[in-house]
């Protein structure tokens, strides 16, 4: 008798998810669910897809979007990369492909399979970064039509969740127009994380 996924122990869990083919055939790469989760983790981030070099390293955040992920949470590659402090889990797991614009977004089958399932396993988090349109609007209650609409209104969040925009070079130019977000909202995320992880040994 096939086991639901709520019976699965943690570790059956994750190596179902990174054994994961339900849209293969619509990957131009072919699968690669690239996450990183533990009991433990303290914060989760909460991104689109792995881009193509995250798909090819197979770690998550591996590119410059990452670089400036860390910037804004205050923290090494090191402790980004340390799955007792952080969980990373994109809302489609495997690299999509590229459209005109950019990366196409992830494949809807991801979430509705293994999202819950996998939320549910992470009791000791505090604090979920969510970044991006497809996050926002999965994560947050009462969500807006734009990302620019959610971001402004992350204090209904706080400090819980916090809505973000892509910390990727598209989006430099949103970053321009809005100063705002890295004078407000960027110093009150480093006083979190860094609040968060040097508490952990509490819990």
């Amino acid at each position: 008798m096939t086991q639901t996924l709520e019976e699965l122990s943690f570790e059956e869990l994750v190596q179902q998810v990174r054994a994961c083919t339900i849209c293969a055939e619509a990957l131009p790469y072919g699968p690669r669910p690239v996450v990183q989760l533990s009991p433990e983790s303290r914060i989760l981030v909460v991104g689109q897809a792995p881009g193509r070099r995250v798909h090819e390293t197979g770690l998550p955040f591996n590119d410059p979007s990452g670089d400036r992920l860390r910037q804004w949470m205050g923290i090494t590659r090191e402790t980004f990369y340390d799955d007792q402090k952080l969980a990373i889990l994109p809302m489609g797991f495997c690299y999509p492909g590229t459209g005109k614009s950019g990366d196409l977004p992830p494949r809807p089958e991801c979430a509705p399979a293994w999202r819950n399932a996998l939320l549910q396993r992470l009791p000791n988090v505090a604090l979920t970064l969510v970044i991006g349109q497809y996050a926002h609007g999965w994560h947050l209650s009462g969500a807006k039509r734009s990302v620019t609409e959610n971001v402004q209104n992350w204090r209904q969040y706080w400090p819980d969740v916090l809505p973000m925009p892509h910390p990727s070079p598209r989006n430099n130019l949103w970053l321009r127009r809005n100063p705002w977000f890295e004078q407000e909202v960027i110093p009150k995320l480093k006083g979190r994380v860094t609040s968060l992880l040097e508490s952990e040994m509490d819990f």
